[in-house]
């Protein structure tokens, strides 16, 4: 999944997302800055030593987890001065994910803040708050209402390989199990230094992210306008992938984000990106079928399902079809599955099910297997970009070699 963070959604989405994620086998990312917004965190000497929330995050997902999957925690500058890396790995996350920027983008991670005492008790945990809520004039102001809400912001990442390969080792110290690299669709110098550090370093899983992501408040001018669309970023990282392996450097394992959400999407992310690219990681794809289960449930409650969701039934059971394995499987515990994680088990099998029909005609029957070979380009931008075939000279050589034996 994509990473879920400090943000009123990822909070409240959170159960249905981990079970879901955990019974399905796939991986789940907690974000940044969750020890640092969980209110009732105990941080002494500015390292925090307890964290209710990170704790139910994880103890949720390895509640449900089974041979597959693992539970990553982030950790960005403010994370990393508070220790949130030594909790989760105290707390048994599996992996810690180092971030540079803020997820696909290079600035952002705001939150809003609707109350004094909110605003200066993240002021007091090291994050950036505007206005200042130390300031005796704004507090007047705020409540006299001038303003209703203050903004959590949080620091920018700046990276050099030295600190960089000497963090990782730090954390493999420590005893995280593994250690991954997040980062976005900055420029190509970036993108070249990403994949070059964490080849030096050793690490364990880089995911690359295209999608103007964050949270609802963004910018928006830049969401739409800033970054390199995904595509062309796997294309580049492919490349630079390639040119390290030819130098016999290690090439760590790679995921791609960036928009994507159905089967035939998966199995162009990986094919283009062979072999480098083992991973898909979906975000808002995830999400959606997480409150989908939700809002069903609630509305067979109240008994007000629409008509196009009551053709198929008007039970979870009914609805989802996935649901009664899930009830053969986990018996009495079946009724701790929530409606979400059940619909996200759901979006899950139809994933599964589509990817396999697409490998199966393209008699790939492993994930290794898929290659760039199993595609073409449609335009000739395209096979420039991506170094792709274009489909009127793809097998021109096999075609010649058929037609004149």
């Amino acid at each position: 999944t994509g990473a879920l963070g400090s943000t009123e959604i990822a909070r409240t989405n959170w159960v249905d997302m981990a079970i879901g994620a955990a019974i399905s086998g796939i991986s789940i990312v907690i974000g940044e800055n969750v020890c640092g917004m969980d209110p009732n965190a105990e941080i002494k000497n500015g390292r925090v030593v307890r964290s209710p929330e990170l704790e139910r995050r994880i103890n949720t997902y390895k509640e449900w987890q089974e041979d597959y999957g693992m539970i990553t925690v982030q950790a960005n500058v403010e994370d990393t001065r508070l220790g949130v890396p030594e909790l989760a790995i105290e707390l048994g996350a599996d992996a810690i994910e180092l971030k540079w920027g803020q997820g696909a983008k290079d600035i952002g991670g705001e939150v809003k803040l609707n109350t004094l005492e909110r605003a200066l008790q993240l002021k007091s945990r090291g994050y950036i708050v505007v206005p200042d809520p130390e300031d005796p004039a704004v507090q007047r102001a705020f409540k006299n209402g001038d303003f209703k809400e203050f903004e959590r912001h949080s620091r920018l990442g700046m990276v050099e390989e030295e600190s960089f390969c000497r963090e990782v080792e730090r954390l493999r110290n420590l005893g995280a199990p593994r250690v991954t690299l997040k980062t976005g669709a900055y420029r190509p110098a970036d993108l070249a230094r990403a994949i070059k550090y964490a080849s030096e370093a050793g690490v364990d899983l880089v995911t690359i992210d295209g999608a103007g992501g964050g949270t609802g408040m963004s910018p928006w001018r830049m969401m739409n306008e800033w970054g390199i669309p995904t595509i062309y970023l796997q294309a580049m990282a492919y490349e630079m992938a390639k040119k390290l392996e030819s130098k016999g450097r290690y090439v760590p394992d790679m995921a791609i984000a960036g928009g994507f959400s159905l089967e035939d999407h998966i199995f162009k992310a990986i094919a283009l990106g062979a072999p480098y690219f083992k991973a898909v990681c979906m975000g808002r794809a995830m999400m959606i079928p997480a409150m989908v289960g939700r809002n069903i449930a609630q509305w067979i409650k109240e008994d007000k399902l629409p008509k196009d969701i009551k053709q198929y039934g008007d039970t979870i059971e009914q609805i989802f079809i996935g649901a009664y394995e899930l009830r053969k499987k986990y018996g009495d515990k079946y009724d701790e599955i929530t409606p979400g994680a059940i619909a996200v088990y759901n979006y899950c099998q139809r994933l599964e099910i589509g990817l396999k029909q697409l490998m199966a005609g393209a008699r790939k029957f492993a994930l290794c297997y898929i290659s760039r070979n199993d595609l073409v380009a449609l335009t000739r931008e395209a096979a420039e970009v991506t170094g792709i075939p274009y489909i009127m000279e793809s097998d021109m050589d096999l075609v010649e070699k058929i037609l004149e034996s």
